[in-house]
């Protein structure tokens, strides 16, 4: 089973950054879980956010942010819409379904015959 984060949305900030206090540098990342196994592919409706700084290399924890980073990233969580939750049936999936339901339905038949 493989778990991975898809980059969404990408948002630069006008805010100060903590670190360097750059006000050109702050972004705001949403990533959404997408996994993937032999019989499925699925996005849940997990997201996680990151804020780095791209001037001075830096991620920004929340533990770092000032109250405007705060106010910020409360109103774009708000505005932000995630993907919508999928599942996506792999061929795999439908191969073993389909030889099960012929396996079932050739046991009744024998089953009815004797």
């Amino acid at each position: 089973m493989s778990e991975k984060l898809i980059t969404i949305k990408t948002i630069d900030l006008n805010n100060n950054c903590p670190e360097c206090f750059s006000t050109k540098g702050l972004q705001l990342t949403f990533k959404q879980l997408f996994i993937e196994t032999s019989f499925y592919k699925s996005v849940t409706q997990e997201v996680n956010t990151e804020m780095n700084c791209t001037v001075c290399n830096t991620p920004i924890y929340p533990g770092r942010w000032t109250d405007a980073i705060e106010r910020v990233y409360d109103y774009q969580m708000k505005a932000f819409q995630p993907k919508k939750a999928s599942k996506k049936y792999k061929s795999l999936f439908w191969i073993i379904i389909t030889a099960a339901i012929i396996i079932i339905v050739a046991i009744a038949a024998l089953l009815l015959i004797n």
